[in-house]
């Protein structure tokens, strides 16, 4: 390989001209400063999500709540409603968490370093590296699946992930620098998105090709995945004419907080009729309606659907329209106990 400072320049010269377009993104060299309250959002947004996917989100968001402060000051249940269909809701939770902690303790204003950053509830090491980084221009070491898919091709790395996460970061550290260092991470960032791809990468166009040990899509290693349980569970879908009976899920745990059809635990052993009806929230005519498979990070669900028509009361009834404020899980089941 070259000399880093060689490197660096080829890279980022390559970034001056094929710098993706984001709606949280300034350009490089125009002279510019990125909103640190748009790179911190979009960074908790991509965590396990698509540039694609994430966009809308990002746009809905910023038009409803344009400061970190105004965040801050919406109600749980709005948050938590803009965020479905995005997944893993902890996030929206820490979001949250995040957003008044800056407004309570720092006036408003996002932290400008590592350290100040990583002191914010919900912010981890990656996600603090990457606002320092883009937002303050300081020479953090951003490292994502795009930058660890780069390092692992760039130096041929044998160790599967992820055990190799540490010899990537350690490797990645090598090449941050004073220089552009915002730039620096969002070149490898796009470098590994558009042309150093998962599959296909290609190779012919990249800026690093006389730099490149590999070449290859065999890297990064990755050791066998394990095999992801199965629970089961059965959602009730209690219906009104044109509406449909939610809860409230509790604010810890699973999908915390998020607006959802009543269920039953998920669990190892598929629930009997009998099982399952003694659990139903109201004495109602149940029927099944079909069922659906989800997969979570660490489990797949097989979820049946029950539905009934019922009048009962103490329940919270939500016009169909609203259900697309539900998690996408409870979604699919709706739109199966419905027959969408």
């Amino acid at each position: 390989m070259s000399d880093v400072a060689a490197l660096r320049a080829r890279l980022l010269a390559w970034y001056d001209e094929n710098a993706r377009a984001l709606p949280w993104r300034v350009p490089p060299h125009s002279g510019r400063r990125a909103d640190p309250y748009f790179v911190w959002l979009s960074e908790v947004m991509l965590q396990q999500t698509t540039v694609p996917h994430a966009t809308p989100y990002f746009l809905t968001f910023t038009s409803r709540w344009p400061t970190v402060s105004a965040l801050a000051a919406a109600p749980d249940a709005d948050v938590m409603a803009a965020w479905a269909g995005l997944g893993y809701y902890a996030r929206a939770r820490n979001l949250l968490a995040c957003a008044r902690a800056v407004a309570a303790d720092h006036g408003g204003v996002v932290p400008d370093t590592e350290e100040g950053l990583r002191a914010l509830p919900g912010v981890g090491a990656y996600t603090a590296a990457a606002v320092a980084a883009i937002a303050f221009d300081r020479p953090a070491n951003v490292v994502d699946g795009n930058v660890e898919r780069v390092m692992a091709r760039l130096y041929a790395v044998e160790t599967p992930l992820p055990e190799a996460k540490p010899e990537l970061k350690a490797l990645a550290a090598r090449l941050v620098a004073d220089d552009r260092p915002g730039d620096w991470a969002q070149a490898l960032m796009d470098l590994g998105a558009t042309v150093c791809r998962p599959k296909s990468p290609l190779c012919t166009i990249c800026p690093l090709l006389a730099d490149c040990a590999a070449c290859s899509d065999a890297y990064p290693k990755k050791s066998p995945k394990a095999d992801r349980p199965r629970r089961h569970g059965v959602a009730w879908l209690l219906t009104k004419g044109g509406k449909v009976a939610l809860v409230r899920r509790p604010p810890k745990g699973l999908l915390g907080g998020m607006l959802a059809l009543p269920t039953t635990d998920w669990r190892a052993m598929p629930w009997t009729d009998a099982e399952a009806l003694a659990v139903a929230p109201v004495s109602a005519a149940w029927k099944g309606a079909g069922s659906i498979e989800h997969v979570f990070t660490h489990f797949a669900l097989t979820l049946r659907v029950m539905r009934a028509e019922s009048d009962a009361p103490d329940v919270e009834w939500t016009d169909r329209s609203g259900l697309e404020a539900m998690p996408s899980v409870f979604l699919k089941a709706a739109r199966v106990g419905l027959g969408l």
